[in-house]
């Protein structure tokens, strides 16, 4: 099956998202996802259904599938900014009597207000009355329901009046014309909110689309410049990059030294110095320096689109707390139809109000009310939380963390690479007689170049050897050692001092040391090693303890070497020499205690990684970690820990507020309109509440931007 996915313009809610999915699942599409906040549809389409098809159903439920169209050509009145100026043209006339000391006879005639009122309510219903029938038609009723109905009313209501020739008394053209421009300029200012909360995620997109100068050589292998679109570059273009621009694939360095500024990926503002060899981020920025490099990724195989990818999956999820708001927006159109029915009904037979002051009365309980509000708290808030954490080197790869990560009360550190630097260097070594040291070194590498360890990695190169041993079979144990058998049939293992085994009573191998190798059960010699810890790794321990977070370490390594970074940290439980199965059955214990998150790197932590509330992985963690986590810190440390913590809780408090806002304004404003407070512009007032309602969501939402986290 083809993976489609498709741009949709005109979401603006929840309510949208539903049409659209719901029309989908009818037509036979499969799960798909629909998100209204980066208007993007995905699904895998059946070879028996029609691309043409879908486009067109999605077409009729009032929204535009961007690009598919046989002609690109712009039509007019295409977007809600150019309706709503063209609206306002032929309302400001309608409303003009309004202006105190204004009244132009003219206007006041049934048949003018027919008139101007007439380009409008057609433009109304060619948007909102075609989404709502469908919409309708679909099972889903949407917001353009309740602005169609209340129009439609107001304007029959009106040319009825014209008809009988009693138009001075059922006269209601401005309410019909106000109503769908003030709807339409409402929905504009959704349009831009929505958008605005999308600013973080947008920078990271312009950073894939930059111009590249590509290298290729002529006849006479001379170096020749071309100026080109990062998106023509291929795997395997040599690029120069100078100060001042920007990476425009991740490349590998051939030639020169820079100062990288990879803020854009990592949110690490101080440049890192880059020579050769070393790897470039895509979207990072050459500040000073000049390089020569080879394109390593391309497209959507580069960090940055893998950034943009995992940000937009987040942002389709949809937490716990937004589980009660779909649910209410689902049954709101058709509650507050039958409220308004109860609001004409009621006032009519109660009070001597009239037929007509009872219709205004229900047609702006249509008009106020809002079910984009509560479809809009969450999204609204998770795409800011998600944009300022890929923005500062927090990746969460789904919105469920995000709120998750208010419960957290304890965090557990894995030691290696993650506690400590996890760059080694080879200090000591010892082997026992009869092995050379060259032998030893052999030995060693030849083992240790077939492991992800840090530790093994270190080996691997400082001892890096040409003549490394053929070996019949190789595998690595997890949470003992390496485990080799050579083409005589001798095997070799590399591992820990409890893997020694009996051999250690024989040589009087001492305990403390990191890695010892044995050869057919016989102990050949040990190495040591050192680890620096993470310079940042003290005050990221000493923030979480003021936030009230208990901190434990737990790892495979030693108990001495354990206690050593513990307590130089300050951690406050220290839980040492735990195989990866330990590791889980620890994690799983923690976690009935209380909601915990696990901090790791290895291979060894991927299944605790799993199991913890929330699995925290690093950038330079190995690939299944990554994997198991459901949070990545890019900047390569722990850093920005207690910022992603911070966010966390900010975005849940954030979206407790948006929901709080939109259930209370639609609770206290339907009332208000149904018992004629806002008086006889009622439809207008509420026209205009209703617009400016989404707008306060976003704008609260926008906040989140610039709360303090830590």
């Amino acid at each position: 099956m083809e993976s489609v996915q498709w741009k949709v313009d005109g979401m603006s809610c929840t309510n949208c998202a539903l049409s659209i999915h719901k029309y989908l699942q009818t037509s036979g599409i499969d799960a798909p996802k629909v998100s209204f906040m980066d208007g993007e549809v995905q699904f895998e389409m059946p070879q028996e259904i029609k691309k043409e098809t879908l486009i067109k159903g999605i077409q009729k439920l009032g929204y535009k599938v961007r690009g598919q169209q046989e002609k690109q050509v712009k039509k007019w009145l295409d977007n809600n900014k150019d309706r709503a100026l063209f609206s306002l043209l032929f309302t400001v006339p309608l409303v003009m009597h309004m202006i105190p000391g204004v009244h132009i006879h003219l206007l006041m005639n049934p048949y003018v207000q027919l008139a101007f009122t007439l380009p409008v309510f057609i433009l109304g219903m060619s948007y909102f009355g075609k989404s709502a029938w469908y919409s309708i038609t679909q099972g889903i009723p949407n917001m353009n329901v309740l602005v169609a109905i209340g129009a439609i009313a107001s304007f029959g209501y009106s040319l009825y009046g014209t008809i009988i020739g009693q138009g001075a008394s059922f006269a209601y053209y401005e309410t019909t014309a106000t109503i769908i421009t003030l709807v339409f300029f409402g929905n504009y200012l959704e349009d831009a909110s929505v958008q605005s909360t999308q600013r973080a995620l947008k920078d990271l997109v312009k950073a894939q689309k930059v111009m590249a100068n590509m290298i290729v050589f002529d006849e006479n292998h001379k170096e020749i410049i071309f100026n080109v679109e990062s998106t023509s570059l291929k795997v395997g273009d040599i690029i120069l990059v100078n100060a001042g621009e920007t990476i425009p694939m991740d490349s590998k360095i051939l030639w020169g030294e820079a100062s990288v500024n990879e803020s854009i990926v990592t949110g690490e503002s101080v440049p890192v110095f880059r020579k050769m060899h070393d790897i470039l981020l895509g979207g990072s920025t050459i500040e000073n320096g000049t390089i020569k490099a080879y394109v390593t990724a391309v497209g959507d195989d580069t960090v940055l689109a893998n950034i943009l990818k995992m940000v937009k999956a987040a942002q389709g999820e949809k937490p716990p707390v937004q589980i009660l708001a779909d649910k209410i927006s689902a049954i709101f159109v058709p509650l507050v139809l039958g409220i308004a029915l109860l609001t004409l009904i009621g006032n009519f037979i109660i009070t001597d109000i009239g037929f007509g002051a009872s219709m205004l009365r229900a047609i702006a309980v249509l008009v106020i009310s809002c079910p984009c509000a509560m479809g809009l708290a969450t999204p609204a808030a998770i795409a800011v939380g998600l944009g300022r954490g890929a923005r500062n080197g927090v990746l969460f790869k789904n919105a469920k963390s995000l709120e998750t990560f208010k419960d957290i009360k304890q965090v557990v550190f894995d030691k290696t690479g993650t506690l400590t630097s996890g760059h080694f260097t080879i200090t000591n070594f010892k082997t026992e007689e009869g092995i050379t040291e060259n032998d030893f070194k052999q030995i060693a590498y030849s083992l240790e170049k077939y492991s992800n360890h840090p530790i093994a990695k270190c080996i691997s190169t400082h001892w890096k050897n040409k003549e490394d041993i053929k070996w019949k079979t190789i595998e690595e144990i997890k949470g003992r050692g390496i485990q080799a058998t050579d083409k005589e049939g001798n095997t070799y293992f590399a591992g820990s001092y409890d893997t020694l085994k009996e051999s250690k009573k024989e040589t009087k191998a001492e305990d403390g040391h990191n890695i010892y190798i044995q050869k057919n059960n016989v102990f050949i010699g040990w190495i040591d090693v050192a680890d620096e810890i993470r310079p940042e790794a003290k005050e990221v321990i000493a923030t979480l303890h003021k936030q009230g977070i208990h901190t434990i370490l737990l790892s495979g390594d030693r108990k001495i070497k354990c206690e050593q970074v513990g307590k130089a940290l300050g951690i406050q439980e220290i839980i040492s020499e735990q195989s990866p199965a330990d590791k889980l059955n620890k994690l799983e214990a923690l976690t009935k205690i209380s909601p915990t998150a696990m901090v790791g790197d290895g291979i060894n932590d991927a299944p605790a990684l799993a199991k913890a509330t929330i699995g925290i992985s690093l950038s330079n963690a190995s690939h299944i970690a990554i994997q198991s986590a459901q949070v990545i810190l890019m900047n390569q440390g722990l850093k920005n820990l207690p910022m992603a913590l911070g966010l966390g809780r900010r975005t849940y408090e954030t979206i407790k507020e948006n929901l709080a806002w939109a259930f209370s304004y639609n609770i206290i404003a339907i009332p208000v309109a149904a018992l004629g407070l806002l008086g006889t512009w009622g439809p207008t007032y509420g026209a205009l509440i209703m617009g400016l309602s989404d707008v306060v969501l976003a704008i609260n939402s926008l906040r989140l931007f610039k709360k303090k986290l830590v």
